[in-house]
């Protein structure tokens, strides 16, 4: 499933393709929705806004605010095109947006609703969102302060960081490489650190999901990756610390990377650097 930095580089080019741009025509394939096709035809696209995995494109509506919500989940899709070129697909067609020539179109996803402002906030994902790692306004001591927080601080790290209502945006690749920038054991608790280990966590969790974000998928060391990638490493093979590196050596001490399993994901990690707590 996409985390958070891709979700939001999706959100760029969807805003790149239809913000500012009046809806021509809109297609719903799923039939709770068709009532709202007529109604936001003629509407213009404001912005698109991301909450965690959610995307939020807000309209304006004749003067009225309304939003259409999406989560792309495990199989959604977002293609875009001009839109007398819509592509050939075995996909479910789940919404289309036509615009002045240029398309946006959603493809297997089925969480889709339109809300009201008050409703977006109120939406059964939304309202249980911890702070988003990529919003400016979440700061290293917002985290620090969740870690230490009663609902947070008994909890194995390997669960609390993929739990959205910790921090909203992170998924499984982005657990596996905090915990080894941190040099944690999935299965160490926040109460189990000092101050300078949970300010190196929180740093963590600020600083890779934002990377990730601005360099379209890396959290290595930027330059190790693209050292890697000049002497022939694919994008995939450069890109992380330990994700998928499973029987190769981690770049720091040279242990090989191990695979396991914690609360219901596969995890990876360095058996040297991420030593378990007993």
């Amino acid at each position: 499933m996409p985390e958070g930095p891709e979700i939001r580089r999706l959100a760029d080019k969807l805003e790149e393709q239809v913000a500012g741009r009046t809806i021509d025509r809109i297609f719903f394939g799923l039939d709770s929705l068709n009532r709202w096709q007529d109604r936001l035809t003629g509407s213009k696209i404001k912005n698109i806004k991301t909450y965690g995995k959610a995307i939020v494109t807000r309209l304006d509506v004749r003067g009225d605010d309304l939003n259409i919500y999406s989560h792309n989940q495990l199989y959604g899709r977002w293609v875009f095109c001009d839109t007398d070129e819509y592509p050939d697909s075995n996909r479910q067609l789940r919404m289309a947006i036509d615009c002045q020539g240029r398309s946006a179109l959603l493809y297997s996803a089925s969480d889709i609703a339109v809300l009201t402002n008050d409703e977006v906030l109120q939406h059964p994902f939304i309202n249980k969102l911890g702070p988003d790692v990529l919003n400016k306004l979440t700061t290293v001591k917002h985290i620090v302060d969740r870690l230490t927080s009663v609902k947070f601080n008994n909890r194995q790290l390997g669960g609390v960081l993929t739990d959205q209502a910790f921090v909203a945006g992170l998924g499984n690749y982005l657990r596996c490489e905090i915990l080894f920038y941190s040099g944690l054991h999935p299965k160490v608790r926040a109460c189990d650190l000092n101050e300078e280990q949970l300010s190196l966590l929180a740093k963590a969790i600020i600083k890779l999901p934002r990377q990730s974000y601005q360099t379209g998928g890396v959290t290595n060391q930027t330059d190790r990756a693209q050292q890697l990638m000049r002497q022939g490493e694919s994008f995939e093979d450069a890109r992380f610390y330990v994700f998928r590196r499973d029987g190769l050596a981690c770049y720091q001490c040279g242990s090989l990377i191990e695979k396991d399993y914690h609360a219901g994901q596969a995890y990876f990690n360095c058996p040297e650097c991420q030593k378990d707590k007993k």
